[in-house]
């Protein structure tokens, strides 16, 4: 593999060009200037999800995060809107299962006002009863969507089975009953609750001074206390899979079934995680979507797309492949994964096919970090799984130490073909 250009690699995020401050309440600010381009990207998170809300209220956690900029002590719905279109400036929420995160965007000398907005949403929302109604109407309908939906059914039921037991096997979008039967007061009690500045991050990218930015998120947010916020939740652990697991969901009238198979997968955090994500790569990403794309879409023509995904999280992760098939060819499209996923636990991947690998990863990284936007929530992820300022200085070394052993060895601990959790969603099979 060729020699890396170190004078290159310097010029993206590291720890003397990013500034990372905690506040006294426990708020860390990271920041990084951009004089390039006029603008901000404000992005982060805070430590309230799905984890936090009972199985009869499942979907609370997002139905709150979309509550926010319905209405603040300061400012009705129309109000938050046409301050931010006048500036050309955007900003929103959305909820996970650990967190909920929020960005913005805006011309550099408007970054105060987005901070007040951000702060005003974060710690004064009021949630209006006739915007909660129709906040309401909005999800229900894309519930209704969602119910239709042959990838998102074959999703659903592939958690479920997976994390049986497990807050992660629950839909953070909730179900048609929960939304309906939550109130506005247990949006209210959530966001007590939940809402709060321990554990939470900001990054501001662009046009800032990095002390400038941090004296402005301070300002912001800085007084900003919650006593009654609760811990982080801890989760129980996974049950292994001791066999094979076969779900169907049917949904009439739909022309495609979707496929969704796998098992758990690494954390983040895990340090076979680089590992596993250049044998993803290679395995149903890189070209046209690797092995398996090859095998069962280019060469069977069983697929109208098929692919495979790393999915890690901070406490879990699960390895995934994807496909939407003819329901003709269902069966015959998984025995043709699943022979692909016993080939690449028998056989090391080849030489060529990780170099391959290898630069796709390192040529692609910079390109992903030529925006604010980019740069933003790759900081944010360093906060979010703890990897270090100087991470992305250090991964192309660390890239290229990858081996075809450990590759293998990595695909051996996660996949075993005979006990994978197989989901499909489409006509009557």
């Amino acid at each position: 593999m060729t020699a890396i250009d170190q004078t290159h690699w310097k010029s993206l995020p590291g720890p003397d060009d990013t500034r990372r401050v905690e506040l006294p309440n426990g708020i860390v600010v990271l920041a990084r200037s951009n004089f390039n381009s006029p603008s901000v990207v404000l992005s982060g998170y805070l430590n309230s999800g799905s984890l936090f809300e009972p199985d009869s209220q499942m979907g609370l956690s997002a139905f709150t995060a979309q509550a926010l900029t319905r209405g603040t002590q300061k400012h009705d719905f129309q109000q938050l809107f046409d301050l931010l279109e006048t500036a050309g400036a955007s900003m929103g929420f959305s909820s996970g299962t650990h967190t909920t995160s929020f960005g913005g965007r805006a011309l550099a000398e408007d970054l105060p006002l987005l901070l007040d907005l951000l702060s005003e949403c974060l710690r004064t929302p009021t949630f209006p009863s006739d915007q909660v109604e129709r906040l309401r109407a909005q999800i229900l309908a894309y519930l209704g969507i969602r119910a239709q939906d042959t990838e998102e059914n074959a999703a659903m039921e592939f958690d479920k089975a997976l994390f049986a037991g497990h807050p992660y096997a629950r839909p953070e979008e909730g179900y048609p009953e929960t939304i309906t039967a939550i109130q506005r007061d247990d949006l209210v009690a959530f966001h007590q609750k939940s809402y709060g500045p321990a554990g939470m991050v900001v990054v501001v990218v662009g046009a800032v001074d990095v002390e400038q930015a941090t004296a402005l998120v301070q300002q912001a947010l800085g007084d900003w206390k919650n006593p009654a916020q609760a811990n982080q939740i801890a989760l129980p652990p996974v049950t292994p899979l001791k066999k094979t697991k076969r779900i169907h969901v049917p949904i009439a009238g739909k022309s495609q079934t979707d496929i969704d198979l796998g098992t758990l997968g690494p954390k983040r955090k895990s340090e076979d995680y680089l590992a596993a994500s250049l044998g993803n790569n290679i395995l149903g990403q890189f070209g046209m979507m690797g092995r398996i794309g090859d095998v069962v879409r280019e060469q069977a023509g069983l697929a109208y797309h098929a692919s495979t995904s790393l999915n890690a999280g901070i406490d879990l992760g699960t390895w995934e492949v994807n496909a939407g098939v003819n329901p003709a060819n269902v069966e015959r499209a998984i025995k043709l994964i699943v022979e692909e996923l016993k080939r690449f636990v028998n056989e090391p991947v080849t030489q060529e096919e990780l170099q391959d690998s290898q630069a796709n990863f390192i040529g692609r990284l910079p390109i992903g970090l030529e925006s604010n936007s980019g740069v933003a929530n790759a900081l944010v992820n360093l906060e979010r799984f703890q990897l270090g300022l100087d991470y992305y200085r250090r991964f192309p070394e660390q890239v290229q130490q990858i081996t075809t052993a450990q590759v293998l060895e990595t695909a051996q601990r996660y996949i075993d073909p005979k006990r994978l959790v197989i989901a499909s969603s489409g006509p009557e099979a």
